[in-house]
């Protein structure tokens, strides 16, 4: 899984958890609807300001933010990484 992607996915579950549109969540962080969808979905490499922006749309800490996404990435990879060389024995 890579970084973006991660992001993304980090993103939706607290959005959701918070229960906001992607809308909603555009309107809190000052970004555009779309941007918030292409974010979610991996497509987009974004600044440090806007992972700032989302942070503070999601009432939550970048380091937190980023810590989650992190851990996400970690814990895919190594999935792959281990689904991976079950198919080689």
């Amino acid at each position: 899984m890579n970084h973006q992607l991660a992001l993304g996915v980090t993103v939706r579950r607290h959005r959701q958890r918070l229960g906001l549109s992607q809308e909603q969540l555009a309107k809190r962080a000052g970004l555009h609807r779309t941007y918030i969808g292409s974010i979610e979905r991996g497509e987009r490499n974004i600044t440090l300001v806007n992972i700032v922006r989302l942070a503070q749309g999601l009432e939550m800490d970048i380091v937190k933010l980023c810590d989650e996404m992190l851990t996400l990435k970690d814990r895919t990879d190594r999935h792959i990484s281990s689904a991976v060389a079950g198919l080689s024995r």
